[in-house]
């Protein structure tokens, strides 16, 4: 069974994070959502999340298409999710930049990253193009 995860805020749920998980289960068999704590999404956002952890976990899970939502861990190890998880592939979202940079490093060498494609290429089409996944 290939597992894939991916991490997200997902306050104030719209189309794009749609998109985004639906194209994630695509590379897999299992798909893992890990949403945000309020405090790094704080951090992150430069603001406080308008629905509470619990909530967008709730939010995300009533989507129906994870086979798993579930909050990050807690503490300093920003990637101790993963290694509770131990995912076979990590998508990240187009935008999505923090955590990124020592990720590598980070997981074992047969965990596959991946880069989504944004909802409407057309509009971002020029930020994807700049990230280095």
């Amino acid at each position: 069974m290939k597992k894939v995860i991916v991490f997200g805020a997902f306050d104030n749920l719209h189309e794009g994070h749609i998109h985004m998980l639906r194209e994630a289960k695509e590379y897999g068999d299992f798909l893992i959502v890990v949403v945000g704590r309020d405090e790094i999404v704080t951090q992150v956002k430069g603001r406080k999340p308008v629905y509470s952890e619990e909530e967008r976990r709730a939010h995300v899970e009533k989507l129906n298409i994870a086979d798993k939502v579930r909050l990050a861990a807690e503490g300093d190890d920003r990637y101790q999710t993963i290694a509770e998880e131990k995912p076979d592939i990590i998508a990240l979202g187009y935008n999505q930049r923090e955590f990124v940079d020592k990720l590598t490093d980070a997981v074992e060498e047969y965990v596959q990253i991946v880069r989504l494609q944004p909802f409407k290429s057309d509009v971002f089409n020029e930020f994807y193009k700049s990230l280095d996944y």
